[in-house]
């Protein structure tokens, strides 16, 4: 069911190539379907193309947690709080912050 979604916004994504929501449900969909590498590819690519995109920024930081990489995920929840904050969506940056806090605690132990 997922690779069909899959198939579904790719061609959705043909059409409109610089949507970055449609890269975020892209993104999930791998996660759904534990392509984790994919899932990533798709993440960086709105990182670089749409920075500002709060959205990516928990996310991004959780996937980082699944594979492994902490001290990327805490510095991609520190730049999702930077711009959080710019924006003023202070409900992503509480998101965000307790992500991170969470984190660190959890490397500390």
């Amino acid at each position: 069911m997922s690779d069909k979604r899959i198939d579904q916004l790719l061609k959705y994504l043909a059409d409109s190539p610089d949507d970055s929501f449609l890269k975020f449900a892209i993104a999930k969909e791998h996660e759904k379907s534990n392509t984790l590498e994919k899932a990533l590819k798709f993440y960086l690519n709105i990182y670089e193309n749409e920075p500002d995109y709060i959205g990516l920024y928990y996310h991004l930081g959780k996937l980082y947690e699944k594979i492994g990489e902490n001290h990327l995920a805490v510095n991609t929840y520190r730049e999702g709080i930077d711009i959080g904050k710019k924006q003023g969506d202070f409900h992503a940056v509480s998101e965000l912050n307790n992500a991170k806090t969470n984190l660190e605690i959890e490397m500390d132990n």
